[in-house]
């Protein structure tokens, strides 16, 4: 009896001690909608680089070509639509040399279509980490943006090479305009605009798997109606004109073209819009995001 009541005695001065520690983190089921614990994300920038690590790795295991992917696939993807769309079809590219048209297009909109088809999927491809550990959860998204900033980065390289080509080899007159200086911008904002809408989807499918499967035919769709990437803003009729420059992603191309090519349209109306949609879809996939994740095991 005298062990029992010294084992109680025990167990509760432990308990007092633990009480008034200090605790850097504390998990809460419940925290305000609008806290968005963006430290626990900076703490852990160590894990997104190890993230981003282990994708590129998984993503390219055992194949023969290896990273030359990133190469290859605009590159092939470029000469079919220069081909079809350029050639077959006789499709207006403003002037521009199909090649530097379709190729600078297609580099703007792989960037943001990886990076919403792999962040639509978050929950689902890391549930089972999820369900063991905790960890800043935004982490997971990150990585997938971080790890389509590389591919652009090379990609961009093969657009560079390409555009010089043309210069000095072929004779191309191409004009710089000063909108090229914005090019961090649009890279910044295609990262954005797909890791949102991304960060919407992800968050929606846990309950409704339906988004899943509309996911990557949606996508496909956008391609086709999003001016600039296989036609130019102004072939588009003059009353849907407006409508398509909206579209923020039409913005960021046209902006890109008109700076480094000399052609297409620039208009500081439609690149605000997309800068304050891109910055509205960012915000609110963050807040979704962060307001699904908290219970999100339980529904999945």
């Amino acid at each position: 009896m005298a062990a029992i009541l010294s084992f109680y005695q025990s167990l509760i001065h432990s308990l007092n001690k633990v009480k008034d520690q200090y605790w850097d983190t504390i998990l809460s089921p419940t925290r305000p909608f609008f806290q968005l614990k963006l430290g626990e994300v900076w703490n852990s920038r160590d894990l997104l680089w190890l993230f981003t690590k282990r994708d590129i790795a998984q993503l390219y295991k055992q194949t023969i070509l290896g990273p030359l992917w990133f190469f290859l696939q605009p590159l092939l993807t470029t000469i079919v639509f220069t081909v079809v769309f350029g050639g077959i079809a006789a499709m207006s590219t403003d002037g521009i040399p199909p090649m530097l048209f379709y190729l600078a297009g297609q580099v703007f909109w792989v960037h943001f279509a990886e990076v919403l088809n792999k962040t639509s999927t978050t929950f689902r491809d890391n549930q089972s980490i999820f369900g063991k550990v905790y960890f800043a959860r935004l982490i997971a998204p990150l990585s997938v943006v971080l790890n389509s900033l590389i591919k652009f980065g090379i990609q961009l390289t093969l657009f560079v090479i390409i555009y010089l080509y043309f210069i000095l080899f072929e004779g191309t007159p191409i004009q710089l305009h000063w909108q090229a200086a914005l090019l961090p911008v649009l890279i910044i904002l295609t990262g954005l605009m797909g890791l949102g809408m991304g960060l919407i989807i992800t968050s929606l499918t846990t309950k409704y798997r339906d988004l899943t499967f509309l996911v990557t035919f949606g996508v496909q769709l956008l391609m086709f109606i999003t001016p600039s990437v296989i036609y130019p803003l102004s072939e588009v009729s003059p009353e849907y004109r407006f409508l398509a420059g909206l579209n923020p992603l039409t913005a960021v191309i046209e902006t890109f073209k008109y700076g480094f090519l000399g052609e297409g349209t620039f208009s500081w109306l439609y690149f605000g819009s997309s800068v304050v949609t891109t910055l509205v879809l960012f915000l609110a996939g963050v807040l979704i995001f962060n307001k699904t994740e908290k219970n999100f095991m339980d529904v999945i």
